[in-house]
């Protein structure tokens, strides 16, 4: 039986008695894999995080971190994690390793011992060039890197990381990705992350759990995941403004038909085969299509399938918007 090295169970979070971000999830993570939470800002994704680290307290629920109760025992908790949270941290005012070393010592860790360890580490992240550049000279994807040093100085069991790529490009993003997989390898750690870019789980993480709302509503590996969708997606449209749902459904192959007014939304097996003999069988009864799109079953689509809209990045909060414009603005700056 594989490890649990980390469990939840009804873990609810609630503000001001009546926002309530996290809702009632239960979840485990098993030793040594990529875990991620994928949903939209303001999901829950960073509460959750926050009560797993002791930074918060559960409402209701409970959660354990390598077998310590997160409330019972916080200081144990925080002994065997790590942690790069969304916002940017260091100081930019010291050198990249003046600040590794400011974490080590935070952890009570002998001055000889973190020396050796930080130059282990500005060699996994490749910075070891700009170790004595003062933080403010760094660009943003060796800001992040630099915070993944840092946050593994103290040889964490579980590293959680916040939306770990917000705010940089698609290029620095992928080299991102690279160093994640090299330490999760190097370090035989477990990760937990939060993302809402799903290219970012899907080329990462062993299992997602996609939570919306606060609610988990999907867990599962991104294979299976996709898989649950049954087949290829035909998006179509027509000319007319009529509902043909059923002359579609009635299609061989056609597994689910969905119109929102718009278009249709189509399952169905072997799509390059069935989409034109949708096309077909609407010609025939005097209708016109005027769109086709087929694609293969993507993380998109699940999150589209279990949670009916497409990721609400611009249903964030006010707050949570002021913190990613910040931090992307940061990122952008050099």
């Amino acid at each position: 039986m594989v490890d649990e090295v980390i469990r939840a169970d009804g873990l609810t979070k609630v503000f001001n008695k009546s926002l309530v971000a996290v809702d009632h999830i239960s979840f485990s993570v098993k030793r040594g894999e990529i875990f991620g939470f994928l949903g939209p800002n303001g999901a829950g994704k960073t509460t959750t995080i926050k009560m797993l680290t002791t930074v918060l307290r559960p409402t209701e629920g409970r959660a354990f971190v390598m077998g310590y109760d997160i409330v019972k025992q916080a200081s144990s908790v925080r002994k065997v994690i790590g942690v790069v949270p969304q916002e940017y941290t260091a100081d930019e005012d010291l050198t990249g390793y003046e600040n590794i070393m400011l974490c080590a010592a935070l952890y009570g860790i002998p001055r000889d011992v973190a020396r050796k360890r930080a130059l282990e580490l500005f060699d996994l992240v490749e910075l070891t060039r700009f170790k004595d550049k003062r933080v403010e000279t760094y660009s943003g994807g060796m800001r992040r890197r630099l915070e993944l040093a840092c946050g593994l100085i103290n040889r964490p069991k579980i590293f959680f990381l916040d939306e770990p790529t917000l705010g940089l490009d698609v290029q620095t993003r992928v080299a991102i990705w690279d160093y994640i997989r090299r330490l999760k390898d190097e370090y035989d750690i477990t990760i937990f992350m939060t993302t809402h870019y799903m290219e970012e789980a899907d080329a990462l993480c062993d299992r997602i759990a996609i939570i919306d709302y606060g609610k988990i509503v999907a867990l599962d590996s991104p294979s299976n995941l996709k898989n649950t969708l049954g087949g290829d997606i035909i998006t179509l449209a027509i000319k007319e403004n009529i509902d043909v749902t059923e002359i579609i459904r009635s299609v061989e192959n056609v597994k689910d038909v969905k119109y929102d007014g718009r278009v249709y939304r189509i399952k169905a097996e072997s799509g390059e085969i069935t989409a034109p003999l949708i096309i077909e069988a609407l010609r025939r009864k005097g209708y016109t299509v005027t769109k086709l799109f087929l694609s293969k079953p993507t993380l998109d689509e699940v999150y589209l399938e279990y949670t009916g809209r497409s990721m609400r990045d611009t249903e964030e909060s006010m707050e949570s918007f002021i913190r990613h414009r910040i931090t992307m603005r940061r990122a952008r700056a050099r």
